[in-house]
């Protein structure tokens, strides 16, 4: 019965032990300083307007060359569809 009871308790002491470790460790660590978390959030938060403005740059490039094309395209068709001017008659001297 001795055994039984020496038993239990060790069981039972094994398991709270186990139990409360984490709880332990982390009432032994210090806290994290606050202020290097948010000093390093600024840093990566401006990239990410940089790269926005960036594509935009791109995109209304792009769509200005494709606007220039097509009106070359139309002047060109539109001169080649239209009849050649007549030439003015010289002046007499």
């Amino acid at each position: 019965m001795i055994s039984q009871i020496a038993r239990l308790s060790t069981a039972a002491i094994l398991t709270a032990t186990i139990a409360l470790s984490p709880v332990v460790v982390m009432a032994a660590d210090p806290a994290p300083a606050p202020a290097p978390a948010p000093a390093a959030a600024p840093a990566a938060a401006p990239a990410a307007p940089e790269q926005a403005t960036e594509k935009k740059a791109k995109k209304t490039k792009k769509a200005d060359k494709k606007a220039k094309k097509k009106s070359k395209k139309k002047a060109k068709a539109a001169a080649a569809s239209a009849p050649a001017p007549a030439p003015a008659p010289a002046p007499a001297q």
